[in-house]
């Protein structure tokens, strides 16, 4: 039988990039892109977000299946991710389990950091209750530990600890 630390170094779930989105000022609209780089330490070219030194929110992600459930809480149709303000959005793969963990996007790799938890923002976007609909799928934040090029359809695996 394995041990708890052994089920959280183990996720054979394999996740694809659904969705980038890259905002050039900390105000400004979101842009959806096919593909962006990374630059190693820093995070997306060309987000405001991305800034060398020791921000651990250089990349945020957000999975594809929260989407309905934020949704659903505020009683609409569907939300778009340009709205929530998060960098990538992902299908395939439980988030959470990439906290504190190395993982890859295509070759990209990157470290989850922490919970990406809403700001007061997201009552301005998706009005009364958006703030609290948010609160538990808000996401992960991350930093790009080797850098490139990240495309739609890409790939997301578990970096094991003996693959580092």
């Amino acid at each position: 039988m394995q041990t708890l630390e052994e089920y959280q170094n183990t996720l054979p779930q394999i996740g694809k990039l659904e969705w980038i989105g890259v905002s050039s000022a900390r105000k400004s609209g979101i842009e959806s892109m096919q593909f962006v780089d990374l630059e190693a330490g820093t995070g997306i070219v060309g987000d405001h977000h991305a800034q060398s030194g020791k921000s651990e929110r250089q990349v945020t992600l957000i999975q594809a299946e929260h989407l309905p459930a934020i949704a659903g809480l505020l009683g609409i149709e569907k939300i778009s991710p340009e709205i929530l303000r998060r960098n990538l959005v992902v299908s395939g793969i439980n988030l959470l389990a990439l906290k504190d963990k190395t993982f890859t996007v295509g070759d990209v790799v990157l470290t989850g950091t922490g919970n990406c938890v809403p700001c007061s923002r997201m009552e301005e976007n998706l009005g009364p209750g958006g703030y609290n609909a948010m609160r538990g799928h808000g996401g992960l934040t991350a930093i790009v530990i080797d850098g490139g090029t990240i495309q739609l359809g890409d790939e997301i695996r578990l970096v094991k600890d003996n693959e580092e």
